[in-house]
């Protein structure tokens, strides 16, 4: 199969979910459709391949319609940020041991092996540790991607739901003018680029938010990304996380599933658990706390906040910082399995 064969079979897959989810009033039908979609369609033996371009270009365009949310009034509010990544940093070893006790005791992992298989996001960095230390790296990367499918389905419907979330949106009403746009998504290029040199996680999608961000505030940029570049960036990114699953065997699928439903739990449990704290402490509205705080990917979560009308700033800021959080808690945790 030709590349550009497998990127418009998966292009495909990804939009004809989304369609449906649509069409039955699932929230955030473009992201978590065109995930199930290609998600399926993997299952069903189809091989997808998106080509690198196409991920970056989506990745910018994200942060672009994320940044065009961020006003003066919401740098204002970034005061009592810390004391909400504090509590969001408490929870993460919380969640950690939990799951990673479950994986060892009923699932047979290895203590190194569940630990990494455990792990709330960092994908990338999981799976080097992972290649580095000889494990299942396989089947480690199957787990992370059910958990953030899981995740990527579960908070739409429960933010909208539960919590009402109406899908009202912050952003501008007006689209931005071609120009606007491609001087954006030019910046956010380079800046991705050099956020890459930085190892900046989620490099591409910062940029994007970063430049726009920036063009919002001093006004030099208004107005918001147009819906249907907003759609399309949203179906690439379910169809990346569909992809994920293309070509893996039933056996591995069938523990995978198991283990994966397992740590989505134990998220979702914590979450809750730091939603409860922080609401307490600081009465910012639960919706916007659990798509903060749910550990599904930097990329879907602030999708997800965008269409849901929720802070996107607010969301991307909390899981940057739980990726920072990761890369120091993980290699402290293997080095003292190591040393035990």
């Amino acid at each position: 199969m030709s590349h550009l064969t497998g990127t418009l079979l998966a292009f495909c897959a990804g939009t004809l979910g989304a369609l449906v989810f649509g069409l039955i009033g699932f929230p955030a039908e473009a992201l978590t459709g065109s995930a199930v979609g290609v998600t399926l369609a993997g299952l069903a033996g189809l091989r997808f391949d998106l080509p690198v371009w196409m991920r970056t270009a989506a990745f910018i365009l994200l942060g672009v319609n994320i940044g065009t949310g961020v006003t003066p009034e919401t740098l204002q509010a970034a005061h009592s940020w810390p004391l909400s990544i504090a509590v969001l940093g408490a929870s993460l070893p919380l969640g950690l041991a939990i799951a990673k006790a479950g994986m060892v005791r009923w699932m047979g992992f290895s203590q190194r092996d569940a630990i990494l298989a455990s792990a709330p996001g960092h994908l990338s960095y999981v799976l080097s540790m992972s290649l580095e230390q000889g494990g299942p790296t396989a089947q480690i990367a199957v787990i992370q991607s059910i958990r953030v499918l899981f995740l990527t389905l579960c908070v739409p419907l429960l933010v909208s739901v539960v919590f009402g979330a109406s899908g009202a949106t912050l952003l501008p009403v007006v689209d931005m003018t071609l120009i606007s746009l491609g001087l954006l998504g030019l910046a956010g290029l380079i800046v991705g680029y050099g956020y890459q040199k930085l190892r900046v996680p989620a490099a591409f999608l910062m940029a994007g938010m970063t430049v726009s961000a920036l063009g919002h505030v001093t006004d030099l940029t208004p107005g918001r990304l147009s819906a249907g570049l907003g759609d399309a960036a949203f179906v690439v990114m379910g169809t990346m996380i569909g992809s994920r699953f293309a070509g893996q065997s039933g056996a591995v699928l069938r523990n995978s599933v198991v283990a994966g439903a397992w740590l989505t739990l134990v998220n979702v449990i914590t979450t809750l658990m730091a939603v409860t704290v922080a609401l307490v402490l600081m009465g910012v509205p639960p919706a916007v706390l659990i798509v903060a705080y749910a550990p599904g990917g930097v990329e879907a979560m602030a999708a997800i906040a965008v269409t849901l009308g929720l802070d996107p700033a607010y969301v991307a800021a909390h899981h940057v910082m739980r990726l920072l959080i990761l890369s120091l808690l993980l290699p402290i945790w293997m080095a003292r399995i190591r040393e035990g």
